[in-house]
């Protein structure tokens, strides 16, 4: 049981700038996009697939290479298309069917016939160069966010797990490749693809860790990146030690919506008021850490859970939790619940680890991570000590680039969508990311929970906005929009 919640939710589920001279695409021999039939679980209605032979490391573009796999949805109206819009789903994760996907969740049809939409698998990941760890099913059923640590022992054992993946993943065969697969050169394999797609410009839209992806894609291509929209946003250094442990702030902020809903359906018995609702979080976290259910789901599988059925609010999803809750109250099986198959999951894995580790220095001490536990458990009670808790990056090689923080220098062209309430990249994070591009941004703030807000939300005032933007070309300024009930 641990190891299918976990793997599912993996999928289901974030100082001056220094560019290194010399790398951008603009440097790099002519790439040519070699189009070809889509892989059979990425041939969807509309795909068309191709790849692209870009360099290993672009301070090196005539050195070695490796392959990128593109999607394209591409615009029936021709007299209506204006350009191309760059995507990605977040993770880092599998992003070549996120076209369809966007289409399917209800991305309006002027946006399909304005743009080729552009989905593609980031190098290490998926169909573009897989990443390994040679990652036991053990290992990977612990997926990307640690789990929670009850005291400092806790944290060092994590710390000897962890350092043995990361031991893994310098000696596994795809090693050589590990530096580079980093969100900067993700972004220089963006603006490559343009370049090879005959665009003089790209827009993009990124959700979660995508948002740190347009951050970076617009700092280091001010001139070729038109209409940038990020959405759900980590903060202005990505998933780095402090945005991972910004999860713990997400759940605290996003718990409330539940709560609510618990305590106004008095038939699941979880509480007749929020805080009872809450302490009842508590009291099955202490039971289950005590006594796993029958399945065998320990607190620190059902914090994990929680965090992870908040990232979709509203009835259906609140229907569901509690449910759960009231058969882990009562000491019946959960209710059934079914995940979708994982696929490719050891370089979805590895090649996440590659990017988070590769993009910033994380701290080497386990003390560090200890104390930050210590910190997090008191001020986040509910889930801050697993966010804080200790990562493979503790054991990881300094990365090989200064890191790219976004730049207040260049055109007007940011948008950041964020619901107020988020579990995974909270409203904080967002206005980190907001401060730093300065004037370049503007900041659409929605009263809602969730993770994730442009056409996978049903709020008319935001959608309505960043459609206009990706249609116009008119920025918004700072706005914020209401609750809408529906």
């Amino acid at each position: 049981m641990r190891k299918t919640m976990s793997l599912a939710a993996v999928v289901t589920a974030a100082a001056a700038l220094v560019i290194t001279p010399g790398v951008s695409s603009a440097t790099t021999p002519a790439v040519e996009i070699k189009w070809a039939a889509c892989p059979s679980d990425v041939a969807l209605p509309g795909l068309e697939c191709g790849t692209m032979q870009v360099p290993l490391d672009y301070r090196k573009p005539s050195g070695r290479k490796t392959e990128v796999m593109i999607s394209r949805l591409a615009s029936q109206n021709p007299e209506k298309r204006r350009g191309i819009l760059l995507t990605n789903p977040g993770g880092p994760s599998e992003g070549l069917t996120f076209p369809f996907v966007l289409k399917a969740l209800g991305l309006p049809q002027s946006v399909l016939d304005a743009y080729d939409v552009i989905g593609m698998d980031p190098r290490g990941i998926g169909y573009s160069s897989p990443s390994t760890c040679d990652m036991t099913e053990e290992q990977m059923a612990d997926g990307s966010v640690p789990p929670y640590a009850n005291n400092s022992a806790d944290v060092r054992q994590r710390a000897a797990e962890v350092k043995q993946i990361a031991e893994q993943c310098l000696k596994s065969s795809s090693a050589e490749a590990l530096p580079y697969n980093t969100t900067q050169n993700i972004a220089r394999d963006l603006d490559t693809a343009r370049a090879a797609l005959g665009e003089k410009k790209a827009s993009f839209l990124g959700y979660s860790y995508g948002s740190y992806l347009g951050s970076v894609y617009a700092t280091l291509f001010p001139k070729t990146s038109d209409r940038v929209v990020i959405d759900s946003n980590l903060p202005k250094t990505g998933w780095d030690v402090e945005g991972g442990r910004l999860m713990g702030r997400g759940v605290e902020d996003t718990f409330p919506d539940f709560a609510k809903w618990a305590a106004a359906h008095p038939e699941y018995n979880l509480g007749t008021t929020p805080a009872q609702v809450k302490a009842k979080f508590f009291e099955l976290a202490a039971r289950l850490d005590k006594k796993p259910s029958v399945e065998g789901i320990d607190g620190k599988l059902f914090r994990f859970t929680v965090f992870t059925k908040l990232y979709a609010t509203g009835d259906a999803t609140f229907k569901k939790m509690a449910e759960s809750w009231q058969a882990f109250d009562t000491g019946k099986p959960q209710p059934p619940e079914e995940y979708p198959p994982v696929a490719r999951v050891q370089a979805l894995l590895a090649g996440r680890l590659n990017v988070i580790c590769g993009d910033s220095a994380w701290p080497t001490s386990v003390s560090t991570y200890e104390r930050n536990v210590a910190i997090d458990r008191v001020k986040h009670p509910m889930f801050g000590a697993a966010a804080a808790n200790i990562q493979p990056c503790a054991f990881w090689p300094k990365p090989v680039e200064k890191q790219v923080l976004p730049s207040d220098k260049g055109p007007r062209n940011v948008l950041l969508v964020q619901n107020e309430r988020d579990p995974a990249t909270p409203l904080v994070g967002a206005q980190s990311t907001r401060r730093a591009f300065g004037d370049r941004a503007a900041l659409i703030t929605i009263d809602q929970g969730g993770h994730g807000a442009y056409a996978l939300g049903k709020n008319k005032c935001a959608n309505d906005k960043v459609t206009a933007y990706l249609l116009g070309g008119e920025r918004p300024n700072d706005t914020k929009c209401a609750a809408e009930t529906g």
